[in-house]
Formats: C-alpha cells, sequence, structure tokens
C-alpha cells in the first residue's frame, strides 16, 4: 500500500470542503502565494548564476540596503497578487505604504501583509531565507482597501504561512486547523504534503538569539538566558544547544520542528525592539498558537497586541509554550514589567 500523494492544491481544496459556504477565492489565493513561492525559488536557487546576488542601491523604508533578490521577491508577490480580483489591499515590508489594487480588476475581500525575503543578508552566504505571509478578511466595507485593514490583530488573521529557501523549499501555513508543511519538488514542480499536523515537541532542544548583544539586554532577559544554559543555581536545568543563522525564519523552522525558543529581545539601543510586528511577528505567532506553541514581546500574547503602524517594531520571544511563558517570569521578576 503506496502513501498518498498530496499536493498542496490538493489539500487546500480539501481543507475548503469543510465549509460548505466557501466560494473558493480563500483556496485560490492561497495557490496564487504557492505559485510565487515556486517562482522566488527558482530565482533563489539561481541566484548566483545570474548575478542576482548583490546590493541592488536602494534603501528600503526601514533604512537596510536592499538586496536584489529582495526586489526580485517583493516584485513577484506584488505582481502574482494584484490582478487577481481576490485582494483588497497589500503591505510589504520593502514598501512604506500600503499597496492599492488596481480597481480595473476588481476588489476582493481579502488583505494580505507579507515579508518577501526574511534574512536576505544571508543570500550572499547560501544560508537559509524565506517568506513570511498573513491574510486577513478586509474591515472597510467597499472600494479600495485601506491602512486600517492592514493593522489588524493576529487574533483576526484567517491565514498565516511561511516559504523556506533553502537545501528544499517548504512552504508552512495554516488557515486556523493546524500546522502543515509541503515540500516542492523540482520534479514535477509542486508543493508535496511532507510535514502534516505539526506540533511543537513537548522537549526543546535548541535556543536562538544573538548572544553578541547581551551586553544591551536587560536583566531578565540575561537571567532568562542563563537559565536555558543551565546555569542557574536555584533552577538548574539540562542545557539547550545555541543555533542562530541571523535567519528567522530558518530559526523558526528549526525550532518548530525539533523544539526550542527564538527571541530577538529589546536592547537598550532599540528599545523598541527589532522585528516588524505586522509582516513577521504576528503570522509567526499564529503558526506557532496553531502548532501548540506561544509568542510574547516579553509580557503579552503577540497575537493580542493591535498594531499601531506598518512597520512596527517589537521585541519578540517565539517557541515552546513552557520556555517563552519563562522568559515572561523573568522579565517580569527582574525588570519590574
Amino acid at each position: 500500500m503506496h502513501d498518498q500523494i498530496i499536493t498542496i492544491e490538493r489539500h487546500i481544496v480539501e481543507q475548503e470542503r469543510r465549509y460548505p459556504q466557501a466560494t473558493g477565492v480563500f483556496s485560490n489565493l492561497l495557490y496564487d502565494i504557492a505559485l510565487a513561492a515556486k517562482i522566488i525559488a527558482y530565482e533563489t536557487t539561481r541566484a548566483g548564476l545570474v548575478e542576482i546576488l548583490g546590493l541592488a542601491g536602494r534603501i528600503n523604508v526601514q533604512g537596510e540596503q536592499q538586496m536584489k533578490l529582495d526586489l526580485f521577491a517583493n516584485e513577484t508577490m506584488i505582481r502574482m497578487n494584484s490582478y487577481t480580483g481576490r485582494l483588497a489591499v497589500m503591505a510589504s515590508e520593502e514598501e512604506e505604504d500600503i499597496i492599492p489594487v488596481p480597481e480595473e480588476y476588481g476588489i476582493g475581500k481579502y488583505v494580505l501583509v507579507f515579508d518577501p525575503l526574511d534574512g536576505s543578508s544571508n543570500v550572499d552566504v547560501n544560508v537559509s531565507i524565506g517568506t513570511i505571509f498573513g491574510v486577513y478578511r478586509r474591515k472597510s466595507k467597499q472600494g479600495p482597501g485601506t491602512l486600517e485593514d492592514c493593522l489588524q490583530m493576529g487574533r483576526d488573521l484567517v491565514a498565516a504561512g511561511y516559504i523556506i529557501y533553502g537545501s528544499s523549499t517548504m512552504m508552512v501555513y495554516s488557515t486556523g486547523q493546524g500546522v502543515h508543511g509541503f515540500t516542492l519538488d523540482p520534479g514535477v514542480g509542486e508543493f508535496l504534503l511532507s510535514h502534516p499536523d505539526i506540533r511543537m515537541p513537548e522537549r526543546s532542544k535548541y535556543y536562538s538569539v544573538n548572544q553578541g548583544y547581551e551586553q544591551y539586554w536587560s536583566e531578565g532577559v540575561r537571567r532568562f538566558t542563563w537559565w536555558l544554559q543551565g546555569m542557574d543555581r536555584e533552577d538548574p536545568r539540562k542545557p539547550l544547544s545555541g543555533r542562530y543563522s541571523g535567519s528567522l525564519v530558518a530559526d523558526f523552522h528549526r525550532n518548530l520542528l525539533e523544539g526550542g525558543i527564538y527571541y530577538y529581545p529589546a536592547e537598550a539601543t532599540k528599545p523598541e525592539g527589532k522585528l516588524r510586528l505586522v509582516y513577521e511577528a504576528i503570522p509567526l505567532a499564529f503558526i506557532v498558537e496553531q502548532a501548540g506553541g506561544y509568542a510574547s514581546d516579553g509580557q503579552r500574547n503577540i497575537l493580542d497586541i493591535q498594531p499601531k503602524s506598518l512597520h512596527q517594531r517589537i521585541p519578540l520571544f517565539i517557541g515552546n509554550l513552557e520556555l517563552v511563558k519563562k522568559a515572561e517570569e523573568f522579565i517580569s521578576e527582574y525588570d519590574g514589567q
């Protein structure tokens, strides 16, 4: 008896059948994102051959140099989703303002927010990078989508996911019915179900943080890190292994499958945090909660935070529920928060 081969398209359609009132628009939107991911994956794997590596000579809204591959990924996501009639508006980490949808192609009822190429500084050294996305229903009643449509809380997400471009290309997503992972088979050009119903292991293996910035951390974050390393005399534990690549998607993906915690805390030089609430923290928080984990800014659930601006930054602790709760305890005890 051979195992069934389930493509991402078939999986999306089968999930849709649970909802008799579904029109297919949402399913097609997810498949549009999967198609964009295939195009970005193709360009990513041949980046060195086509001289797409290196800086594009432009500065993005975050004040960072944009990589050529960043621009390609951003344009691909926009072009694949602008003319389908499924979206009301989009927002990208690479664009200063919301991205309107051409009215002549029809205005849909969904909102797409995305980080087109997370970890792009790793492109030149062949470390895994990724795309992160979140999908909402529009709040505005009619006409073009608005900024407010893009500034929704994580509790309002209808889908979120990420694509990791590494030794293989994987798409992981959730529509609130568990978390499922698909691996791109380049031979047939399809995403095939490889990781059904992903759950975070109860036993954690790794912690992922840039310890080069430890001198800028609060007392609570330092003590939490020592606890992870088994150096807390009052509560000794078996130390976790440290793994940090500088690519949020790659580190999150490893910890999702193997167990652990990723964190980028507030720093003395960056008290507001570094990661973006709308494009990074909220979508991954939705995924981790669906897999039995938890995401916090050190004090509260990421999914309960109301975004105030498109490019708002925030501290992030995400992964195993017990570990993230422990981080909150240390921060509350030693930092008085």
